[in-house]
């Protein structure tokens, strides 16, 4: 006879994994705002211009920006010149500058 399956901690560890995935990916947005400088910018608009960018429908200026972000993050890769600065590919820098919210 099989064991029964604790469904109840299953969903829980399913939870809990979503939970660190919604909070890295929150982590790693507000790194972006970092490495951009667009922490610069106001709150209110950086809000409108990601509300602009989320409502954009034109195919040509989506694919402009999309263009531009790849060339950001193959830039940040291939920089070299900084060594102790260096990222490892696929993450974004983190660390101090940015109040919490």
């Amino acid at each position: 006879m099989r064991k029964p399956r604790d469904f109840d901690s299953e969903l829980k560890a399913l939870a809990d994994k979503a939970k660190q995935l919604k909070e890295r990916r929150v982590r790693d947005l507000g790194a972006l705002v970092l490495a951009t400088g667009a922490d610069a910018l106001d709150a209110e608009v950086l809000a409108g211009v990601l509300l602009d960018a989320a409502a954009n429908t034109d195919k040509a200026t989506g694919e402009g920006w999309r263009k531009r972000g790849a060339a950001f993050f193959q830039s940040k890769s291939r920089d070299t010149g900084s060594g102790s600065r260096q990222q490892p590919e696929g993450t974004l820098p983190t660390g101090g500058g940015a109040p919490s919210a």
